[in-house]
């Protein structure tokens, strides 16, 4: 009797001890779960790295496309430009392939050197007194339109400066004989004279469409559909 006594008044106490032990976990639990995440760092942002040769490359030809459109920059100008930028190309292109597809650090500077001096004439002749201008008669309109459609493939990456400098010289050759036939005729052309330019920019035309769809473009240049 005394035995049953002391079983039955001890289970009691161990209910007790469980649920406070219980209840202790689930404070605890609670507590840790509420706690406030640690505070994140904010990531520190990367240097800007300086210019490449290709973005070097693509800003001399905007600031070219940019000239040709505005007029800033005659047919024989643009060419002589495109002429240097595609020997600097070349040169590049040989470097590269004489080093595993990479340019020392010299090669680097002797590019960066010889585009300053791109950059110079660009701005010289942007700035001089010479400008592309075309009139507002139909063959000067025939020009400029040219011009337009050259500066649009310079600035799209389609044309190579290799591509621009021939266009070019060709655009050059049809001015020079609108002034010539011009200075003959007291400032004006004949219709035959007329008739023989829009013939010769008829085929630059041409040339302009194969060489803006061919498969050539400037690096880092959308393929041509």
């Amino acid at each position: 009797m005394k035995l049953t006594w002391l079983k039955w008044s001890a289970l009691p106490m161990a209910v007790l001890m469980v649920g406070t032990a219980a209840m202790a976990q689930g404070q605890s639990s609670t507590q840790s779960s509420s706690a406030p995440a640690p505070a994140t760092q904010p990531a520190t942002p990367a240097a800007k790295p300086d210019p490449s040769i290709a973005q070097r490359k693509e800003n001399q030809q905007d600031r070219i496309a940019n000239g040709v459109k505005s007029g800033q920059l005659t047919a024989g100008e643009t060419a002589n430009l495109e002429t240097k930028e595609a020997a600097i190309n070349g040169e590049t292109k040989a470097d590269r392939a004489a080093n595993g597809g990479k340019l020392t650090s010299a090669e680097k500077t002797q590019i960066n050197k010889q585009q300053n001096g791109v950059s110079k004439q660009i701005y010289q002749d942007k700035h001089n007194a010479n400008t592309a201008n075309t009139g507002k008669s139909e063959v000067g309109q025939r020009q400029e339109n040219q011009q337009d459609r050259i500066a649009q493939g310079v600035k799209s990456g389609q044309l190579t400066a290799g591509e621009t400098a021939k266009l070019e010289n060709q655009q050059k050759g049809i001015n020079q004989q609108v002034k010539a036939d011009r200075a003959a005729n007291g400032g004006k052309l004949t219709p035959g004279e007329k008739t023989q330019v829009n013939k010769e920019q008829n085929a630059a035309s041409k040339n302009i469409y194969n060489k803006k769809h061919n498969a050539k473009t400037q690096p880092g240049a959308k393929p041509k559909s």
